[in-house]
Formats: structure tokens, sequence, C-alpha cells
């Protein structure tokens, strides 16, 4: 649990310098103090700078103390303190273009850093700058105009007005058309609901194995939570298509100057989760908080010792009651992908649940593509302009091992 910031011993170092009165005007400003984990976060990196002591501001110590993990746990996995410094950073940049213009100190948290720099801004040079390019501007429109012929005036101005008119309507339709096919992208207008507001938590695969990679493992009994003294448990292997689903899902955020926050599967918290879009990616065999989760209702996965498959429990006419795919060779995949209501009003849950990881990979892919992802919008967007919760089934092929073709098989629109 995060707490409200509090002056250490060293409270009178800090009240005494100005770098501090600007952090306090950061953490109460608009762009902030809704958000007390980044307060605190905040709080915590610029007293490790202005106290001069670098050692106490690194990803381990700021996920304990700030985030309350606990001592010598894994940051590799736990990406916490980087998720924040990178939205702290994006707050504080949006400070400083709007009610922190005027100030002074410009606080920055510098890339691949978590502790504060202070600069000053130097705004007698910036207005002798500004100065002299005005100056410059004068002289060369003097120039000019003593090289006119005072006979040839009235040429050379509708000629500029031609020009400035021409170059006018060329930004103006430039700009237009931009917009347009900013706004026509289906991959963007797929996902604009975990682009905007607060950052989704993307959940990926961490299933529970019993055993080691010496001796073979196997799923641990999933009703076997306890976690008895002397077992060998495993929970630090998630599939290859996991990692390819979350590469390209970081690239499209990264493309649309979005963040989300990525959490391995037992480490969510769903006090957390409750008030977030989330975004699942793995089967509920490898995905233990989705199987928390009564999500779909038309499509579920089984498994056999013979095969595994999608079951579809309302087929209508023409569709198979049991997608299944083949154990030997490994050529085709089936996936679930569904867009549900979330666990808060408002908010979404979208699921890639892959028979095999290749099966989750090619359903990542399907909707970060621009040409599959305008086909399901033509599926799934209401009369008015909506996007509509759903349920789907997708088939990949398999060739050398990679997911190359993914096609959607059926569609059942909620």
């Amino acid at each position: 649990m995060v707490t409200v910031h509090t002056l250490s011993e060293h409270d009178d170092q800090l009240r005494s310098d100005g770098r501090w009165a600007v952090v306090e005007r950061i953490a109460q400003s608009p762009h902030m103090k809704t958000s007390q984990r980044l307060c605190q976060f905040l709080y915590y990196v610029s007293e490790c700078a202005i106290r001069g002591v670098p050692e106490e501001a690194t990803e381990q110590q700021i996920g304990i103390k700030v985030f309350g993990r606990p001592p010598g746990y894994n940051s590799s996995e736990d990406s916490i303190v980087r998720t924040h410094a990178r939205l702290l950073r994006q707050k504080l940049e949006s400070y400083y273009a709007q009610e922190g213009a005027t100030e002074k100190i410009i606080v920055e948290v510098p890339k691949g850093h978590y502790l504060p720099t202070f600069r000053s801004r130097n705004e007698k040079d910036s207005a002798q700058e500004k100065a002299g390019w005005t100056a410059q501007a004068v002289r060369r429109t003097k120039r000019v105009r003593m090289a006119i012929l005072p006979g040839r005036r009235w040429v050379f101005g509708v000629g500029l007005a031609v020009l400035v008119l021409a170059v006018g309507s060329l930004l103006f339709f430039w700009h237009e058309w931009h917009q347009s096919t900013v706004a026509e992208s289906p991959v963007q207008v797929f996902w604009s609901p975990f682009l905007t507001g607060e950052p989704p938590i993307v959940i990926y695969s961490n299933a529970v194995f019993t055993g080691n990679s010496t001796n073979g493992l196997r799923y641990a009994p999933q009703e076997d939570t306890s976690k008895p003294e002397g077992t060998n448990y495993v929970d630090t292997y998630t599939g290859i298509g996991e990692l390819a689903s979350v590469y390209n899902i970081t690239r499209l955020f990264d493309a649309h100057h979005a963040n989300f926050i990525l959490k391995r599967s037992l480490l969510v918290t769903w006090d957390e989760a409750e008030s977030r879009n989330l975004v699942f990616i793995g089967s509920p065999a490898e995905n233990t908080s989705l199987r928390a989760l009564p999500a779909m209702r038309d499509f579920t996965m089984v498994a056999t010792p013979d095969s595994s498959g999608v079951v579809n429990h309302n087929p209508a006419a023409g569709e198979q009651a049991l997608y299944s795919r083949p154990e030997h060779p490994l050529t085709t995949d089936y996936a679930i992908l569904a867009l549900v209501p979330g666990m808060h009003p408002n908010k979404h849950m979208l699921i890639f649940s892959g028979l095999t990881t290749f099966g989750t990979q090619g359903a990542v892919d399907y909707v970060c593509q621009p040409e599959t992802a305008a086909e399901l919008l033509k599926k799934i967007t209401g009369p008015k302009g909506e996007i509509r919760p759903f349920e789907a089934v997708l088939q990949t092929t398999i060739r050398g091992g990679v997911p190359t073709e993914t096609r959607l098989v059926t569609i059942h629109v909620h």
C-alpha cells in the first residue's frame, strides 16, 4: 500500500532547497495529484537526488520503498518501476508544457535512469535568441524591399499573396489527409479503448510446473494452490508465442504514444485489475488469471490425451461444434479471440487464447495487421459505429515451427 509522503530525518535540508519546492508544486498539480503512486515515486527519487544518495534510487530500492515489493523481489519480471517511470516522464512533460511553463527549474527523469536531474531554464538566453531571429528577419525584409523596383512592387505583392495562398492550401489539405489517414486506421480503431486513459494491464501466461528442466516439467495440478513444503514448483516459463505477442503489442502502443502495465499471470492483484482494461495473452492452461474469470460463454477449450480443441457451445448453421487441431505434425492451431466486458463498468477485457503458443501469437498478429483488423471491424461494428463485444475462433497455419497465416473461422457478436 502506498502512503502519503512524509519528509525524512533530512526534512530541514529538503525544505531549504529550492528544488524541493518545485517538486512539491509538480506533485500538487492537476497532472499528478490524482495519482498517489506517481507522487510518491517523484518524492522518493527527488529526495535521493537532493540528498546525493543515488544508490538508494535503484529499481530494486524504489520497488521496495515506494511500491511495497518484498526485499529481493525479481525486478526483471515485475515491471512496475519501469512502467511508472515512463508515466512520470510523460506527466513531467505535460506539466512543463502547461502550468509549469514559467518554472525556473526543470525536473527531468532521463530515460534509462530513475534519479531525476534539475536544470535551470535560461530565459535570458532564450529571449536574446528570439530577438536575434527577429532582427535578422527585419534586415532580410528591408533588403528584399530595396531590391524591388518601385514600379514593380504591386507585382511582387500579388505574387507573394498567391504563393502564401498556395502553401496554405497545401498545408491544409495535407493536414486533413493526415488526420483522415490516422482516424481510418483499423488497428487504432480496434485498440482505441486500450490506447487512451489509464494504462491497461497486459497479463501473459505464467503456468506452474512441477519437476525440473533435466527430468522434465509437467503442469502442476490446478487444484493444488497451497504449494506444500518439499514440492519442486517452477513458475518462470512462458511460451515463445506469448513473448512475440508482447513484443507486437509494445510496438503498437509505442507507435500511438500509449503505455501499458505488463504482468505475469501469477503476480496479478485483482484490486488493481478490477478498475482497468485487461489484455490476456495465453490459454487458461498457462494463464491462471484467465481461469478465475467467467469471461467467455460461447467458446471454451478442451484437452484430451488424444487431441485439443475449441468447443462451440452454441453452433449456428454451418458451424462446427468442435475445432480440433492435429497433434503430429502440428500444422494447424486454433485460438479464441474475444472482447468482453471488464470487471468494472465501462472497462474491457481482450483475450488472446491459443490452444498452443502459436495460436496465441497468431491471434495477436491478426488484430495488429491493418487488413485483418479491418476484416474483424466489419463484423463487430454496430449501426452507430460502436465496437460490440464478441467471441471468435481463429485458425492459424504453422510452417517450420512458425505461425504464418491466421484467418477468421467463426464469430459470435453479443
